[in-house]
């Protein structure tokens, strides 16, 4: 299962999302929306992980409060071949 996590804190680094994620079960991925230019977090990422691992994080994560933002966490849709 694909998770987009969005209305993150430019503090978070793909290290905190490994964290945060990990503790629900195994992960196939986990990638930070990065700037081109400048290399600073666009404030959105992804994590793949098992279905019912990221069922089980979705409903744990979805509004918590991380860097003091609440974050949005819920499955990302495949649109045109990208997810997002």
């Amino acid at each position: 299962m694909n998770i987009y996590i969005s209305n993150l804190s430019t503090a978070v680094r793909e290290a905190d999302l490994r964290d945060l994620f990990s503790r629900f079960g195994p992960l196939q991925s986990v990638k930070l929306a990065l700037e081109s230019s400048t290399g600073h977090s666009r404030g959105f990422g992804f994590v793949e992980m098992s279905r019912e691992n990221g069922l089980k994080a979705i409903r744990s994560l979805h509004g918590k409060i991380i860097e003091g933002k609440a974050i949005s966490v819920a499955e990302s849709i495949k649109r045109n071949g990208i997810y997002g």
